[in-house]
């Protein structure tokens, strides 16, 4: 088993889940062979849940809008696993959900670790990256152009 120092945490890994490609997801979780039978404890299914704010971040909270939100709950054995993604994808909650409970479970967290944790955050560092790259390439530096003063 990890130690709990080296093991990132759940929250991260949900988070990765959630906002990982559904074709990317699917390719990785393609790859766990022998994958546990597990049940439906909530099937998936697309609600609404309220997005909130805050004026400048530390003001008074206000209600923002509704987003579209898809949940699921799977069980393994004796685990529970959870999948919350935004949007209107059944299969992508379903898959989140399956591997969070996976990753729980001791005999396959490293594995779902290395197939499809570690690719997924690595495809959404190198999306990243080239966001980034794009939006710098148009940056313009106010303060080093010429004023036209003498």
């Amino acid at each position: 088993m990890v130690k709990a120092e080296q093991q990132p945490s759940r929250a991260i890994w949900m988070s990765t889940l959630a906002k990982a490609p559904l074709p990317l997801l699917e390719q990785c979780v393609a790859t766990l062979e022998d994958l546990p039978d597990y049940g439906f404890l909530r099937s998936p299914e697309i609600g609404l849940t309220m997005v909130r704010g805050r004026a400048e971040g530390t003001g008074q909270p206000f209600n923002l809008g509704e987003m579209t939100l898809t949940r699921c709950v799977v069980q393994l054995d004796q685990l529970t696993g959870f999948g919350y993604v935004v949007g209107r994808s059944k299969r992508h909650a379903e898959l989140a959900a399956l591997c969070d409970g996976l990753l729980q479970h001791p005999g396959w967290h490293a594995q779902v670790q290395t197939n499809v944790i570690h690719p997924l955050q690595t495809a959404a560092q190198d999306q990243r990256h080239s966001e980034v790259a794009a939006v710098e390439s148009t940056r313009v530096n106010f303060f080093t152009m010429l004023r036209g003063e003498s």
